[in-house]
């Protein structure tokens, strides 16, 4: 025969249980309120652009790869024909396009005519875009979710990583700054790779 103290003790317990995590969970949603949640994760930078050969958006049958990358610093933007933000995104990039700031497209995880249409109906922004329909590209860059931008320099490798969209108040505080000081180094032909100079890149590429 049961114990109805027992019982009773153990109907206790499971109902504590996910109220504690409830719980949990309201403590560490208060602690990120007012917190940035821009968050550039370490293991996408100060590494090369991962190899790829991938087919253009433009013309399927058509490959690129990383030797068809500009050779000026440039922006890696991972975009997405159902990704609500990459529409409040674009008109900035197209604003960058007239400022001639190169931008390289990875249409991520699309169907190419929705894509296409994107493209169709927003404007073109990039140097050009490939596809990644499966998602692998994306995931070796560091994506976390769409859209997500990397800075690269003039010697192929990430310097910035933006999570979320670029506007033109980001543009502005982080981006801009960052690509100026690669182009500086580049039209300088400066080491990229050394302590030093890594260090000023990391200061400013925040």
């Amino acid at each position: 025969m049961s114990d109805p103290l027992m019982s009773k003790s153990q109907f206790k317990v499971w109902f504590l249980i996910p109220l504690i995590v409830f719980l949990g969970l309201i403590v560490m949603f208060f602690a990120r309120l007012g917190k940035d949640t821009n968050v550039v994760f370490d293991n996408a930078l100060n590494r090369p652009v991962p190899e790829f050969n991938l087919p253009l958006l433009s013309d399927p049958d058509t490959k690129v790869t990383n030797a068809d990358l500009p050779k000026t610093p440039f922006i890696i933007n991972v975009w997405g024909s159902w990704c609500p933000t990459c529409y409040e995104e674009h008109p900035f990039f197209m604003e960058l396009h007239q400022q001639q700031v190169p931008i390289v497209g990875v249409n991520y995880k699309d169907e190419l005519d929705k894509a296409q249409e994107y493209l169709t109906n927003g404007g073109d922004p990039y140097v050009f875009s490939f596809r990644d329909f499966d998602g692998s590209f994306a995931i070796d860059l560091g994506l976390t979710g769409a859209p997500e931008s990397f800075i690269v320099d003039t010697q192929g490798n990430i310097r910035q990583h933006i999570v979320g969209e670029i506007s033109a108040e980001n543009w502005q505080s982080r981006i801009k700054p960052c690509m100026d000081l690669l182009t500086e180094m580049g039209q300088k032909q400066a080491a990229l790779d050394t302590p030093e100079i890594t260090k000023q890149i990391a200061e400013v590429c925040k």
